[in-house]
């Protein structure tokens, strides 16, 4: 490919990158992931004979759309053996990623949206996504799938009842979330239980990621009560101490990024109702942390205070 050429085929791709990460992460639930399937997306667009292309954006959606679920085959098998819980990687700057489409669906990147479809099938997640999410009709949606768009409606009209069931109906503002996300972070670090208790719920839910890499609760923890005594018997131990923390947003929740005393990140990220927590979504794993972690505070020397910037 001559320069001219290679200019030209950046100049056509680099305005759907953000669009096609954002589908291969839903698809997919991890960053780096994702950015390996827009990777391959590229070069199969570098050596495509765009002038046989009517609509790029088209083409690059059933590009990553079949890499995706090719790779979710092996993607699978690895899930299965996977140690404890898994979560998607966190994601933050979420509202960069939204989707085009005009539903409440097409903007929610949350954490139990990204459980929600990964409790679907590979082609129900990406029936659903493609035509709910990112606005492609059916027609384009049987060619990527290679089914009928007979199949591909029921397909998504499966996808779709069941995600409407698990995701969350609610909203909290930006302001309010870090407030919350703030005095939640005081709290842990304090080992406050009357404070906790405050914050959460009554049936609040933690769940953790640790992924065999780090040590994390393997059931979920049920009830405001538990939440809060576990949170006030860990600020004593090694795994409860962290050398800073800043308050952000991940996958459009309110968050805290914090680094641990071994200098590796960990992300706390918060579903809130009506002004408590409901549910709290911890990733350990190192390996989900790493398009993270320049974003968490440098490791410098532990603080004394909880007060997370």
């Amino acid at each position: 490919m001559d320069t001219s050429a290679a200019a030209d085929a950046v100049a056509d791709f680099e305005p759907h990158r953000r669009y096609l990460q954002g589908l291969a992460y839903r698809m997919l639930g991890s960053w780096a992931e994702a950015e390996d399937m827009v990777q391959d997306a590229w070069l199969r667009w570098r050596d495509v004979d765009r002038s046989q292309v009517a609509t790029p954006r088209a083409f690059l959606s059933r590009t990553v759309t079949r890499l995706c679920l090719d790779h979710l085959k092996s993607a699978r098998a690895r899930r299965e053996e996977y140690v404890g819980p898994w979560l998607p990687e966190p994601l933050p700057d979420a509202a960069s990623y939204q989707a085009p489409g005009a539903g409440e669906i097409a903007h929610d990147l949350s954490v139990a949206l990204m459980l929600a479809l990964e409790r679907l099938s590979a082609l129900e997640r990406a029936a659903f996504l493609l035509h709910d999410v990112f606005d492609m009709p059916f027609s384009e949606i049987a060619l990527t799938l290679d089914r009928n768009e007979a199949a591909c409606r029921q397909l998504a009209a499966r996808a779709r009842s069941r995600v409407r069931e698990a995701r969350p109906r609610y909203a909290v503002t930006e302001q309010d979330g870090e407030r919350i996300a703030a005095a939640f972070w005081q709290a842990c670090r304090a080992g406050d239980v009357d404070a906790l208790r405050g914050l959460l719920a009554q049936d609040a839910v933690l769940h953790a990621d640790g992924g065999g890499k780090k040590l994390a609760v393997f059931k979920p923890i049920l009830g405001s009560d538990r939440i809060a005594r576990f949170f006030a018997g860990l600020s004593s131990k090694r795994g409860g101490q962290f050398l800073d923390a800043v308050v952000t947003r991940l996958n459009g929740m309110p968050g805290v990024l914090a680094t641990e005393i071994d200098g590796l990140p960990r992300s706390t990220t918060l579903e809130v109702r009506d002004g408590r927590i409901t549910a709290i979504y911890i990733v350990r794993n190192p390996d989900k942390l790493r398009h993270v972690a320049a974003l968490a505070p440098p490791p410098s020397a532990p603080r004394d205070d909880a007060e997370p910037r």
